[in-house]
């Protein structure tokens, strides 16, 4: 009779106390790191290659920060250009992406700040402000930063064209200031890139 009273104690003081939860293994996004140099060329340009070549996607024809945006096919730089004409760079590549890029001139990559980003003078006056775009065009030793506004990412990097050959190729050096994978809790519908207001 004790021993059954043991085990029933035993068995209710198991039960009244809150399992512990097993650590669940973190998710891997391959994140990019912060403020670290790295390097990647981008060839051709996108617009200018051949129907088969449109057929298998962005190819090398763009940049992906992480592991993530390669599965979803969300690039987060484009060097495009038609042959035979200008090239340019772009953030935004589908749906309601709203990335930005600038052009910030000759500017040394590795003093890039997050926060000279915006005015690489660190000068108040309209004229030192960065010029966010939707597209700017690709130009040899030039530095640019890029906002990333997309449904599921949000971040900042910028690059330095160390190497450029028209339609042909580009080689960057950048770094990744910010980047976040978001989860969107909820949103109002109907966006459209041309709806007026009413």
């Amino acid at each position: 009779m004790k021993l059954t009273l043991a085990f029933a104690a035993m068995f209710l003081i198991a039960a009244a106390s809150p399992l512990q939860k097993q650590p669940r293994p973190q998710e891997d996004f391959g994140l990019p790191a912060l403020h670290e140099i790295n390097t990647a060329t981008l060839s051709p340009s996108y617009s200018c290659r051949s129907e088969s070549d449109f057929q298998q996607g962005y190819q090398d024809t763009a940049l992906f920060l992480s592991k993530e945006s390669k599965t979803i096919n969300g690039p987060d730089l484009l060097f495009d250009g038609a042959c035979k004409s200008e090239d340019y760079f772009e953030g935004s590549t589908a749906g309601d992406d709203m990335s930005l890029i600038a052009d910030l001139g000759q500017f040394p990559l590795e003093k890039l700040s997050a926060h000279l980003v915006f005015n690489t003078r660190n000068v108040h006056s309209a004229d030192m402000y960065s010029k966010f775009m939707r597209t700017v065009r690709v130009q040899a030793k030039h530095t640019y930063a890029v906002l990333i506004n997309k449904r599921d990412v949000r971040g900042l990097f910028v690059f330095t064209v160390d190497d450029y050959v028209p339609n042909k190729s580009v080689h960057l050096r950048y770094a990744v200031k910010e980047y976040q994978l978001l989860n969107t809790r909820s949103q109002t519908e109907g966006f459209a890139w041309e709806e007026p207001n009413h």
